[in-house]
């Protein structure tokens, strides 16, 4: 019994090393914490996604499925490539643009898709942490660049000898883009944009201008003319410059627009929100004030009431809540408002594990058995009710996360990862603080205060 009992003091001394280290890695060696806008400040903008042709693709591919066969395989097969098909374009739109809002260097921005069942819209929302112009978000994200190349003919009129143009479509535009970059020319010192075509553009350009050598070719931007060159020779090499009115910024910005690519559906602005720094950092403040009363009221009632175990339960309590943190910081989880509120509520429940097994304990006592045994039976019957709460609860967290809205998501992921760590505080951390101190000895003057710091409420 000794040795068990050494045994158990010496892992509930890991276990207090382990948390002071855990809780200075937390405060002095790892990242800060990720807030969202409603804490931090910023811009949220919301776009709806025009799937239009998306959806007639679909329709049209399940017209042509049913025309050559009905059997119920080939038709799911063809429902499952339409959402297919609108997945990926979600998936290519959010990819596009977190892509253009870390090019400009906006840190711990979110950008994520979602699906309203009651409008049936497919969503895009980009929060920018830091950004309150709303006009500099939006212009930010901007519209693609549409780039094409076009030939130029000159056409005569026979009767009148009068000249005009014709603008000839090349195939040749944006789509076929591998990269560009800013260049300056050697003669001028003017800024301009080097473009390199992608193994296809790259021979579709070569053949234009071989066999369009002598003539002109129009490089359009968003529609607008902005150099038209004359085919000296062709180019085999699948680069080519734009060399227009820039300055040094445009052309930069220009570059990473082209860079970021084409968006694969359309987008329409349909909501925005702006939430000021001072009103986040406020909203920041109180959150934290809320957690650390909330920690602290339950530290001293579950002392006052509880004695001993509720001091370890305390100390198990502090040792939960820098695991909750510290997977806050390494997931990373995005705090929102709601999300503390999870966290507090957590905290709840992570409490209440150790109530239900302290009340089995004070009822093992007055059975009469040595503090050993009501030890390891307070744990052994309270675990089945433990257990079947926390699923319950993880399962609400789970239906939160998955099927919420965004604020939802937020509250749903920081409450299940509260109550599934509760369990780990109040079955193991609490449980060997507990073995640790329990006395063996019944016959010793110690063993009769150690019976009543075990005790509860007002009871001897």
């Amino acid at each position: 019994m000794k040795e068990k009992t050494l045994t158990y003091r010496v892992i509930a001394f890991w276990i207090v090393i382990g948390a002071a280290l855990l809780w200075y890695l937390l405060l002095y060696k790892t990242p800060d914490f990720k807030f969202g806008l409603d804490l931090n400040g910023g811009t949220s903008l919301t776009y709806v996604a025009d799937l239009s042709k998306v959806n007639e693709a679909n329709e049209e591919a399940k017209t042509a499925s049913s025309s050559v066969s009905t059997t119920s395989g080939q038709r799911v097969d063809t429902v499952n490539s339409a959402k297919l098909d609108i997945a990926d374009s979600m998936n290519g739109l959010r990819n596009i643009i977190e892509k253009r809002v870390n090019e400009f260097g906006v840190s711990e921005s979110i950008v994520r898709t979602e699906y309203s069942t009651y409008t049936d819209e497919h969503r895009l929302v980009v929060e920018l942490p830091g950004i309150t112009d709303i006009d500099e978000a939006i212009k930010m994200i901007g519209d693609t660049p549409i780039l094409e190349f076009k030939l130029v003919n000159e056409i005569t009129d026979p009767t009148t000898g009068a000249t005009s143009s014709e603008l000839v479509e090349t195939g040749l535009n944006g789509n076929y883009l591998k990269k560009s970059i800013v260049s300056f020319d050697q003669l001028t010192n003017k800024p301009m944009v080097v473009i390199s075509f992608n193994e296809e553009g790259k021979k579709l350009f070569a053949d234009i201008t071989k066999n369009n050598i002598g003539k002109q070719m129009a490089i359009f931007l968003d529609g607008n003319a902005i150099s038209s060159p004359v085919i000296q020779e062709e180019i085999p090499n699948g680069e080519a410059t734009i060399s227009g009115v820039f300055t040094v910024q445009e052309a930069k910005i220009l570059v990473q627009r082209l860079n970021s690519g084409a968006l694969p559906v359309p987008v329409s602005l349909a909501s925005s929100q702006v939430v000021e720094a001072t009103l986040g950092s406020q909203a920041k403040t109180a959150g934290i004030y809320a957690g650390l009363i909330a920690l602290a009221v339950i530290v001293l009632l579950m002392i006052l009431w509880y004695r001993l175990p509720g001091l370890l339960a305390a100390l198990a309590l502090v040792i939960y809540t820098g695991l909750v943190l510290m997977l806050f910081k390494l997931i990373p989880v995005v705090l929102t408002a709601a999300g503390i509120a999870g966290f507090i509520i957590s905290l709840g429940v992570a409490i209440d594990a150790n109530i239900l097994i302290f009340e089995r304990l004070k009822e093992e006592i007055r059975s009469g058995k040595n503090l050993r045994d009501v030890v390891e039976e307070a744990f052994k019957r309270a675990w089945t009710s433990i257990r079947d709460s926390n699923i319950a609860s993880i399962l609400v967290a789970l239906i939160l996360f998955y099927f919420g809205s965004a604020l939802l998501a937020g509250f749903g992921l920081v409450f299940g990862l509260g109550v599934f760590v509760s369990m780990f505080s109040a079955m193991i951390i609490t449980k060997y603080f507990l073995r640790a101190i329990v006395p063996t000895d019944t016959t010793k003057k110690s063993y009769k205060v150690m019976k009543f710091l075990f005790g509860s409420g007002f009871s001897k």
